[in-house]
């Protein structure tokens, strides 16, 4: 008996070390797949994948120029149904640790009586778009690295009182039509929502496109679910000192290489902490500013996968409108998907 024991015990030993020896190629291969990126890293992907000069030295649209008369007919042929569905957050009036400038609306002042039977009555919005919780649309001139803008434009081009001279929202005054893609990547790690700090690498977006039966082409605006949103209705609001969910900095390779027009997402597209040293949001600099990418910040994609996942499909046309304001550098938004 103690001989079959100790035979046994050799047996596991060697069968460990046979598993062990398999297991270290594929090991090695996960962890170079998502090897650390660095500043340098950060340096030379603002010269790969810069877009400046591609349709033109005067260019304010940059990869919405992808976005072609032939684009946006095949756009409408995903639709089937006609089913429409808002992609933005309702409306956040409430201050909270992530949202220290809410929505604020005013009504207005009813006035005398009135003197007939007909009478009106109206409000009044204050919105600071930018940030963390409203819906937005990014424009060209939201962000700069080393005083420069998308297309080498100058800082000095966007001041305080004038606002934008160059790449303002006012260049997509005629709107958004393409194709959108979801990429429901909480629902790829079967979860409801991925924890702050979560990294999002290519091999994620591969594996939804392989899981989903889509692929992502020129002219796309690509939607990154992390299920953000309904971590906070599930938990309340937190600091954004605490993290996010979000693309790491190689997947801005993976958004040039398939040609996206426009990059959108349920938060900030950014995972934070970025894991680069001295760069707070490389995917928004690299591609607002190197690729000219404008962006859909802290949409509301909870509805749209519930409703995608009920119908298994993950394209849809896509329509947004940013505010025909000149000079400014972005604008609230709702963008409409339909099936």
């Amino acid at each position: 008996m103690q001989h079959l024991r100790r035979y046994g015990i050799r047996a596991a030993l060697l069968g460990a070390l046979v598993l062990s020896y398999q297991a270290g190629p594929q090991l090695a291969q996960a962890q170079a797949q998502h090897q650390e990126a660095t500043k340098a890293d950060f340096e030379r992907f603002m010269k790969e994948l810069s877009n400046w000069g591609r349709w033109g030295k005067d260019d304010q649209m940059g990869a919405v120029n992808l976005i072609t008369p032939a684009k946006r007919r095949q756009a409408v042929t995903t639709v089937k149904e006609g089913a429409s569905f808002s992609l933005a957050r309702n409306a956040e009036t409430q201050g909270a640790v992530d949202n220290p400038q809410p929505i604020v609306r005013k009504g207005n002042p009813n006035g005398p009586p009135p003197t007939t039977d007909i009478s009106s009555t109206g409000d009044s919005f204050f919105i600071s778009y930018h940030g963390y919780v409203h819906t937005h649309m990014d424009s060209l001139c939201h962000f700069f690295y080393k005083d420069q803008m998308y297309n080498g434009y100058a800082r000095s081009e966007v001041t305080p009182d004038g606002g934008a001279a160059k790449n303002a929202i006012l260049n997509f005054k005629n709107g958004i039509v393409t194709r959108g893609i979801l990429m429901d990547i909480a629902r790829l790690k079967g979860v409801d929502y991925l924890e702050p700090g979560t990294r999002i690498y290519p091999e994620d977006l591969d594996a939804w496109e392989k899981k989903a039966h889509v692929k992502v082409g020129p002219g796309d605006v690509v939607f990154i679910r992390t299920g953000r949103w309904a971590r906070r209705d599930a938990k309340g609001p937190w600091s954004v000192s605490e993290g996010l969910a979000g693309l790491y900095i190689t997947c801005a390779k993976w958004l040039h290489s398939r040609d996206v027009a426009i990059l959108g997402g349920d938060d900030a597209q950014d995972v934070l902490p970025s894991g680069i040293e001295g760069i707070s949001q490389p995917i928004h600099v690299l591609v607002l500013v190197a690729m000219g990418m404008p962006i859909f910040d802290n949409c509301d994609l909870e509805l749209i996968s519930k409703e995608a996942a009920k119908r298994n499909r993950w394209e849809f046309l896509v329509t947004a409108s940013p505010a025909a304001v000149p000079f400014a550098t972005g604008s609230v938004l709702n963008p409409i998907a339909t099936f």
